[in-house]
C-alpha cells in the first residue's frame, strides 16, 4: 500500500467554515467549488466557496439555506445546488436563486439533501436524516430530460458518496449510505426512473471510521474514499480500494484533522492532485485545540495523468 502525506492547502480564517466542508467538485481549468453545508451547530445556513489554484484564494458566497452539493454548469456564476429540500439555480454574481424542484421528502421531518453527483441525464442525490438514527431519507433522481424528481429509495440515513459510470440509458451507480459502511452498485435505469437491487461491492464494517464521500480512479479499476472519525486520531484518512478485490492500494493522510468528509481529483498545471475536506462538526474545543487542523483542506500527489471533469449543465438543459 503506499503512503501519501496531504498539507493544507487551505486554512480558513474563520470557525464557520471549518465546521463542514463537503463536495469539492472541478470548476474549469481554474480551480473547484465547494460547499459549507452549515456554519456551526445550530446553525441553518451554509455557503458556497469557489477556490481558485492559481491564486490560492478562496471566494465565499452565502446561502439561504443548508447546502448538500453544488454543481458549476457551462454557464459563468451559475450553479445548481441542493439546499435545504429544494434544488436550485443559484447565480452568485447576481445572488438570484431559482427552484428547479421543491418536492423532496415530502412524507418525513427532519431531513435535508446531502451528497449528489452529475452526469447528462440529470442529478443522482441523497438526503440524511439529521439526527443520524432512522432509515428515513431519500434517494433521489433529478432527470435533466423532463425536470422530473425520482425517488429512487426512502430508506437512507446519510446518503454521501456517488459514482456515475457508463453511457446511454442504463448506468451503474456506485452509493454510500454511511452508517452501513458499504459500498454498493447499482444499475440505473433512466428512461424508467428505477433501480436494480444493491449488490455490495466493498464491506467497511469492520473498521472504526465511516466512509463519505467518494471519487473513482482513472481508469475506473478503484475508487478513493474520504473516511469520517468521530474519535481523536494524529491524522485522518482517504483510501484507494480496488473495486475488483477490496485491497488497499493507497492511503492519503491528513495530519490532525480525522473528519475528512470528501474527496476530488483535480487536473492541475501541476498534475493531478487529491483535494480532500475535513470537518470540526460537533467537534468539542478540547479536541480542537489537539487536532488544529481540522476543518482545513488539504492537497496530495496522485500517480494520474489526468482524471475525466465532472459534467457540466448546459443552458438549453437548465431552460436559460
Amino acid at each position: 500500500m503506499q503512503i501519501n502525506q496531504t498539507s493544507v492547502l487551505l486554512d480558513p480564517e474563520c470557525r464557520q467554515l471549518r465546521f463542514l466542508p463537503e463536495g469539492p467538485i472541478a470548476d474549469g481549468i481554474q480551480g473547484f467549488s465547494w460547499v459549507a453545508i452549515q456554519h456551526a451547530e445550530d446553525a441553518t445556513h451554509g455557503s458556497l466557496n469557489i477556490f481558485d489554484w492559481r491564486t490560492r484564494s478562496n471566494s465565499n458566497y452565502d446561502l439561504p439555506g443548508r447546502p448538500g452539493f453544488a454543481f458549476p454548469t457551462e454557464l459563468e456564476g451559475i450553479f445548481v445546488a441542493g439546499l435545504e429540500r429544494r434544488v436550485m439555480m443559484v447565480n452568485v454574481a447576481t445572488g438570484e436563486k431559482t427552484v428547479m424542484s421543491d418536492e423532496i421528502d415530502q412524507n418525513v421531518e427532519n431531513t435535508i439533501i446531502n451528497d449528489g453527483v452529475p452526469f447528462s441525464e440529470g442529478i443522482i442525490f441523497g438526503a440524511k436524516d439529521l439526527e443520524f438514527q432512522t432509515k428515513k431519507a431519500g434517494l433521489y433522481f433529478w432527470r435533466v430530460s423532463d425536470q422530473s424528481l425520482i425517488l429512487l429509495r426512502d430508506d437512507q440515513i446519510c446518503s454521501n458518496g456517488k459514482i456515475i459510470t457508463g453511457a446511454g440509458n442504463t448506468r451503474t451507480l456506485l452509493d454510500i449510505d454511511t452508517p452501513t459502511q458499504q459500498v454498493v452498485r447499482y444499475e440505473l435505469d433512466c428512461d424508467a426512473g428505477m433501480l436494480s437491487d444493491p449488490e455490495v461491492v466493498l464491506d467497511l464494517s469492520d473498521l472504526d471510521i465511516f466512509p463519505d464521500g467518494m471519487v473513482a480512479t482513472p481508469n475506473g479499476q478503484s475508487v478513493i474514499i474520504a473516511f469520517y472519525n468521530p474519535n481523536a486520531a494524529e491524522y485522518g484518512v482517504a483510501r484507494q480500494f480496488s473495486l475488483a478485490n477490496g485491497e488497499v492500494e493507497a492511503e492519503w493522510r491528513c495530519d490532525q484533522a480525522p473528519r475528512v468528509t470528501c474527496p476530488l481529483l483535480l487536473n492541475t498545471e501541476d498534475g493531478v492532485k487529491l483535494i480532500l475536506t475535513t470537518a470540526t462538526e460537533v467537534m468539542e474545543s478540547e479536541m480542537f485545540e489537539s487536532h488544529p487542523n481540522s476543518g482545513c483542506l488539504f492537497v496530495g500527489d496522485t500517480p494520474f495523468d489526468s482524471v475525466p471533469v465532472d459534467y457540466r449543465f448546459n443552458a438549453e438543459q437548465l431552460g436559460i
